[in-house]
């Protein structure tokens, strides 16, 4: 029984902690997911441009410029 009741009090722990924490509004999370969605596309659009160029200069030393 000693374990349940340890459990059971970690979950009262939990439970005021949560209602403690300060969570963000609706607006704040919906900038942050904003900033964090368009700064992801600027940086997959970076990598494919730095893929393609380091495949083209790849094939351009493997097959040279023939192909």
């Amino acid at each position: 029984m000693n374990a349940v009741m340890r459990f059971q009090g970690f979950l009262q722990d939990v439970w005021k902690e949560l209602k403690r924490t300060s969570w963000p509004s609706r607006r704040e999370v919906y900038g942050t997911t904003l900033v964090v969605v368009v700064v992801t596309g600027i940086i997959a659009a970076y990598l494919g441009i730095v893929d393609l160029i380091l495949a083209r200069l790849q094939a351009l030393v493997l097959f040279g410029s023939g192909s």
